[in-house]
């Protein structure tokens, strides 16, 4: 038996190793009527690697549950969770997402990231002048402040890029919530939300506020309660940062809207809402094209939204034709 569970880990191992050779994001691994299909995404493109039969799969499945403490049982409920491996001497997260399909087979997505791979807001940034903005944004002592796009367009990456910035430029005392952490980094105090231990984001966040911090970073809101307790935190004299699925400004408002928060509160809390997408320009430069709104523009647009009328844009600063203007997107390297 002991032999047997080395095996599966061994062909776990060099299934990542295999991956972080060709360069990959993200690890699919997909029911069929007979296997398993793997495939690896770079570049924003899935492509197929090979095949994996039945028994093998479900064992390896089954490991890479293990590692990241999933149930292994439960096959009919989704499940996301995280681990750490270090492989040829470099550290790397690895969140493992699982969803069941039919006759009781589970579809998983492994998402590879490079632990203390942090850019700096300038490397980030495709120009300077979205560099000064989001600097500006930091120095901010209390607010909300959204980093807004669909899943891949690097929100999180900015995320961090932010939180370094407050901390190692600002000095500013940081701590996250995240479920899950995805990436440990050494200049963050990192909180895990752990639905069964009873580690909420509400019961989080008031752990969090006991322990003074200057800056706070909510990993996503993706629903009610997290929008709530993000509002709630900005509304106690604390920075705020999160990440939220919209295709822009505005979508990102009506989405907290969506969550049961007022345009009140987030009249009273959004400083900043910055939607991005990865691109590489022409040069070969990659990197991030932002639309930011704030101040007076981010004004307009609440009393817009609050009146029930369509928020329109100057074209030059939309994310869509900034994206036409630097060339082709990028690969996605994050959720």
């Amino acid at each position: 038996m002991e032999q047997r569970n080395n095996i599966i880990e061994r062909k776990c191992m060099e299934l990542l190793e295999k991956a972080l050779a060709y360069e990959a994001t993200d690890i699919h691994l997909i029911p069929t009527k007979e296997a398993y299909d793997v495939s690896f995404k770079k570049d924003s493109q899935l492509e197929k690697s090979g095949t994996i039969p039945p028994q093998l799969s479900d064992r390896m499945i089954s490991f890479y549950k293990f590692l990241s403490s999933l149930d292994i049982s439960d096959k009919r409920k989704p499940q996301s969770g995280s681990f750490h491996k270090q492989i040829q001497d470099e550290n790397f997260s690895f969140r493992v997402s699982t969803i069941p399909s039919v006759h009781l087979k589970e579809s998983v997505v492994i998402r590879i990231q490079k632990h203390e791979k942090i850019l700096s807001i300038d490397d980030l940034c495709i120009e300077k002048v979205w560099a000064d903005q989001l600097r500006q944004v930091t120095t901010e002592q209390q607010g909300l402040v959204f980093i807004s796009g669909p899943t891949g367009s690097g929100k999180t990456t900015t995320l961090y890029s932010l939180t370094a910035h407050c901390v190692n430029q600002l000095n500013r005392h940081v701590i996250t919530l995240e479920d899950p952490v995805e990436n440990n980094h050494s200049h963050l105090l990192q909180i895990q939300v752990n639905e069964r231990s009873g580690m909420t984001y509400a019961s989080g966040l008031k752990a969090i506020l006991r322990h003074s911090p200057d800056v706070i970073m909510i990993g996503e809101i993706r629903d009610s309660e997290t929008a709530k307790v993000a509002v709630s935190a900005a509304l106690t004299g604390h920075l705020v940062f999160s990440t939220v699925h919209s295709k822009d400004p505005a979508g990102c408002f009506h989405r907290m809207l969506d969550f049961g928060v007022s345009a009140e509160e987030l009249r009273q809390t959004v400083v900043c809402i910055a939607t991005q997408r990865l691109v590489r320009t022409s040069n070969g430069k990659a990197g991030a094209v932002f639309e930011i709104i704030s101040d007076e523009m981010l004004s307009e647009m609440t009393d817009t939204i609050m009146k029930g009328e369509r928020v329109v844009y100057p074209k030059e600063i939309r994310v869509e034709t900034l994206v036409q203007k630097y060339n082709r997107p990028l690969r996605k390297t994050d959720g």
